[in-house]
């Protein structure tokens, strides 16, 4: 057994003395009554903590609200986009109209759009 292994511990306490001159300078300010200057430096200190969680669940809110997932109405393929944009369908290359939370046609002025209809021929028996 080695009986100066009590000699060899060492701690390393480098960042120890910077958070005591950090609180330090905070207890000297405040009892110089500069409390309003620590006050809202700490203030500062929580809005910049939580700024980036009231980004995010407002980023989340907007896309819920906007993001519109709907089917092309040419070639039937799924797809998403924001509301009240013009896209173009990934499959087919068809221009559409994002209106209402439903993809529509963008046709020019004077196009007449037409539904296909297959008719069964029902035989007499």
């Amino acid at each position: 057994m080695n009986r100066d292994g009590f000699k060899n511990i060492q701690f390393n306490l480098s960042g120890l003395g910077f958070w005591l001159a950090v609180f330090g300078v905070f207890w000297l300010l405040s009892a110089v009554g500069l409390g309003w200057l620590v006050n809202s430096f700490l203030i500062l200190i929580a809005l910049i903590s939580i700024s980036p969680v009231i980004l995010f669940l407002g980023a989340r809110w907007w896309l819920k609200r906007n993001l519109i997932s709907d089917g092309c109405p040419v070639c039937g393929h799924e797809f998403m986009a924001l509301n009240r944009t013009q896209c173009q369908c990934p499959n087919c290359g068809e221009p559409l109209l994002v209106e209402k939370g439903r993809f529509s046609r963008l046709t020019p002025s004077g196009t007449i759009d037409v539904d296909v209809v297959s008719v069964k021929q029902l035989e007499d028996s």
